[in-house]
C-alpha cells in the first residue's frame, strides 16, 4: 500500500473513532511560547517531553538545523506572527547534538541533485542569478554557535518587540538534557541596566 494510502486508511479510523478529542485546544499557545527547532526525527516526540510541552502550548517551527537563515525567511516571519498575532512571549531556539546540518557538504548534496535530475543548466541559471548554492546548503561547525546566531538574528530583528526573551538551547537527541547557550532573561535584564549583551 502507498504512503498516502496508508496515511488516509488510517485518518478515516482516527477520525470516526474521535482520536482527535485529546488534542483539541486553541490556535494560541498555552504557555505563550514559540519553538524553534530541527526537523530531526529523533526530536519529534523527545524534545516536547524533554521541555514539558504537551498539545496547545507551544508553537513549533521546525526546519533543517533550527536555523534562522535569512531576517526575512519565512522562520523569522512566523516568529514574528506567533508573537503578535498569536500571544507568544518568549523564543525558544533548540538546536541538538549529532545534527545533519553540521556535516551537510553542499558539493555532495548538488552531486546527489545531479543524480537525482537536476541539471547543471538549472544549477548555472540560479546561480547565475545570485543565488549561492553551496552558501545556502551550507550547515554550521559548530551548534552552539548555530543557536547564537539564530538567538541574534531573532533578538536583533527591526520588528522584534522589546521585552521579549530570545532564548538558545542545546539539546541531546539521545537523552533529552538540555544545555542553555543563551538566556534571553539575563539579556532582558542587561539591556535594561544599559549594558550590551554579548
Amino acid at each position: 500500500m502507498r504512503m498516502l494510502d496508508q496515511i488516509l486508511t488510517h485518518n478515516r479510523s482516527f477520525v470516526a473513532n474521535e482520536e482527535y478529542r485529546p488534542y483539541q485546544t486553541t490556535k494560541f499557545p498555552d504557555k505563550k511560547l514559540v519553538v524553534v527547532t530541527c526537523m530531526d526525527t529523533r526530536l519529534t516526540e523527545l524534545l516536547p517531553r524533554a521541555m514539558n510541552l504537551k498539545n496547545g502550548d507551544t508553537k513549533l517551527i521546525k526546519n533543517a538545523g533550527a536555523i534562522v537563515s535569512h531576517p526575512f525567511g519565512s522562520v523569522m516571519r512566523s516568529v514574528l506572527v506567533a508573537i503578535y498575532e498569536l500571544k507568544a512571549r518568549e523564543v525558544c531556539v533548540v538546536g541538538h547534538h549529532g545534527c545533519g546540518m553540521g556535516s551537510i557538504q553542499p558539493e555532495a548534496t548538488l552531486a546527489k541533485m545531479r543524480e537525482r535530475g537536476i541539471g547543471d543548466e538549472t544549477i548555472r541559471t540560479l546561480e547565475r542569478s545570485g543565488i549561492d548554492l553551496k552558501k545556502w546548503l551550507h550547515g554550521f561547525a559548530s551548534v552552539e554557535e548555530s543557536v547564537e546566531n539564530s538567538v541574534r538574528v531573532i533578538r536583533e530583528h527591526p520588528l522584534m518587540p522589546s521585552g521579549v526573551p530570545v532564548h538558545g538551547l542545546v539539546i541531546d537527541p539521545e537523552t533529552g538534557e538540555l544545555t542553555v547557550v543563551a538566556d534571553g532573561d539575563q539579556v532582558e535584564e542587561k539591556e535594561e541596566t544599559g549594558l550590551s549583551y554579548p
